[in-house]
């Protein structure tokens, strides 16, 4: 049983968010097991979304020197899946396939690359399977 597990990038957002203190436990939770045990993954899209919102929206905006303590030291070690031409024919297919959004194919199509069991995400819907990947919201 492979037990590999995907996290999206609402997951480490919802880390930061103050506002929704048992989302950023459970958030904090799966990064943490994600880290210690070496089985989670993320994309370069999670990578570059994070970051994406991390300076510009969030309420007190991540500055450079944290950004780069944060990419070294939990992106770097989880970071496993690379953008490719296979990838985005993947995602193609599952955009058109599961009427999935672009991003939401990309996620799901990282998510099937990296051989993961779960992919924990608050943007699709709960118990959803695209093969042998199930779809879990930790925040329910």
């Amino acid at each position: 049983m492979n037990d590999r597990f995907f996290l999206d990038t609402n997951i480490f957002v919802y880390s930061f968010d103050r506002g929704a203190p048992q989302k950023a436990k459970k958030a904090e939770e799966l990064i943490r097991k994600a880290m210690t045990t070496k089985k989670g993954v993320v994309s370069y899209q999670v990578v570059q979304e994070f970051f994406n919102v991390a300076v510009k929206r969030f309420s007190h905006p991540m500055h450079l020197a944290d950004a780069e303590q944060y990419l070294a030291t939990v992106f770097r070690p989880l970071l496993a899946v690379h953008s490719s031409a296979a990838l985005y024919a993947e995602a193609l297919r599952l955009q058109s396939a599961a009427g999935l959004s672009w991003y939401d194919a990309l996620i799901v199509s990282s998510a099937m690359q990296a051989n993961c069991a779960e992919l924990y995400t608050a943007d699709l819907q709960s118990g959803q399977k695209f093969g042998a990947l199930q779809v879990k919201n930790p925040f329910i």
